[in-house]
């Protein structure tokens, strides 16, 4: 196989790089999908080329609430390099496109080869413990507002695209809060011209103001991915085929 945007693949030496895309197959990210369930280890690890997975924690008597995303600049499963670890949420495919899939096993194996490899599958690890760190605080301390504009920045950055399909309510899961206070949020982004919104299809019309509103777990986010990967700011679209 050839031709990955996937950005961890992409760092991978040419040789490990090719040797990791033998044992994997193309998947197609399905809107609405789940990838995994909460309490049971994954199958497969994913490698996001477009599209994107979320994260989500089901509690008893509460909503779910979504506490990380998933996308080309990273990659799904892995925690698999902790052998039969189960997930402590499900993964959930909110953004359609496609992958790279390589089943468990296979995955373990080919890190056993590639030491390259292996501490990507590390420092992915130690990326998703901060930001979903963060994320638990970010939910507990935050406005809606803030968090709003959060949220959206991150969904363009994985969609790709300033332009999405998006309901008030599936926001409102999303970020744990009642659709009335997105209502109220979204609206004054609105009002401000930085987003349009018009059934269901939300456009970010100036993603600097959007920066500036959102809370700080945003540039935190950046700079953990930056100073953990190694790699700069996650770029808003693939590269053209």
């Amino acid at each position: 196989m050839s031709d990955p945007d996937n950005c961890l693949i992409l760092r991978l030496p040419k040789a490990e790089r090719g040797r990791l895309l033998d044992q994997c197959e193309p998947f197609e990210l399905q809107r609405g999908v789940e990838l995994s369930e909460r309490g049971r280890p994954l199958s497969h690890a994913y490698f996001p080329r477009s599209g994107f997975v979320s994260l989500v924690i089901d509690l008893e008597s509460h909503p779910p609430l979504e506490v990380g995303m998933v996308g080309r600049e990273t990659m799904l499963g892995s925690e698999l390099i902790l052998q039969q670890a189960p997930a402590p949420w499900r993964a959930l495919v909110q953004s359609a496109g496609q992958a790279w899939r390589i089943e468990a096993a296979a995955l373990r194996q080919q890190a056993t080869v590639s030491p390259q490899l292996q501490q990507m599958l590390k420092t992915c690890l130690l990326i998703r413990l901060h930001q979903q760190s963060l994320s638990t605080a970010c939910v507990r301390f935050h406005l809606i507002g803030p968090r709003l504009a959060r949220w959206l920045l991150m969904f363009q950055d994985r969609a790709g695209s300033d332009s999405f399909e998006v309901t008030q309510e599936f926001i409102a899961l999303m970020l744990g809060v009642r659709r009335v206070g997105v209502t109220v949020a979204a609206g004054e982004l609105q009002d401000s011209g930085v987003i349009s919104y018009r059934r269901g299809r939300l456009v970010v019309l100036d993603r600097a103001e959007l920066e500036r509103r959102a809370c700080s777990c945003y540039a935190a986010d950046q700079r953990v991915y930056d100073e953990l990967s190694g790699l700069h700011r996650l770029p808003l679209a693939p590269p053209a085929e």
